[in-house]
């Protein structure tokens, strides 16, 4: 009896340590549409920063992402042909003399009142031009590939080294890779 506690206080403290583990950001959705001029790209992924991120920047630590779409083309006879790729950097970071996250992509900044808040619109991507649709030719099979990760590069220095040492200071980010066809421009008109 005692021996089957100790084996099931063993499961749960090994589990409970689980919880604080490394984070993972993981494409959901994606697809491009075409718009007037270009392709755009919708998409949507699922954000977990980890235990020991989300403490990071609660307390102040800014944390860098970096979205990442890249367009190919298959070839035989060489290397894969890049026809397109766009690339977009975030800043999340809180101030604690507002108590609000604030959520920056260039020049652009939002602030919201929580870190679910401002991780649920960075896992948003809506009609991004991408690729030019002189850069396509219909009916010709493209390789798509879209990641968002962590940009371990932009922590502090200290950071830096525990992202690399520490599992705990990890985000997993999983790309997404789907094949793309453009239709015939009157393909497109009846598609409306």
């Amino acid at each position: 009896m005692q021996a089957r506690l100790m084996r099931w206080l063993l499961l749960l403290v090994l589990g409970c340590s689980g919880l604080a583990r490394a984070g993972m950001i993981e494409p959901v959705s994606a697809e491009l549409t075409a718009g007037d001029e270009s392709y755009l790209l919708s998409a949507e992924f699922r954000i977990d920063l980890g235990a020991h991120l989300e403490e990071a920047v609660s307390r102040g630590v800014p944390l860098y992402f970096i979205l990442e779409f890249d367009l190919t083309r298959n070839r035989w006879y060489w290397a894969n042909e890049h026809i397109a790729g766009t690339t977009i950097n975030y800043r999340l970071s809180y101030a604690a003399l507002t108590r609000q996250y604030r959520l920056s992509r260039g020049g652009l900044y939002q602030s919201f009142s929580t870190l679910e808040e401002a991780l649920r619109m960075m896992s948003r991507v809506a009609a991004l031009p991408v690729v030019d649709k002189s850069s396509v030719k219909a009916g010709e099979v493209y390789q798509a590939a879209l990641r968002l990760a962590l940009d371990r590069q932009q922590l502090p220095k200290p950071f830096q080294v525990d992202a690399i040492a520490n599992r705990d200071w990890q985000v997993e980010a999983i790309t997404l890779r789907w094949q793309f066809m453009p239709r015939t421009p009157a393909a497109e008109h009846t598609a409306k």
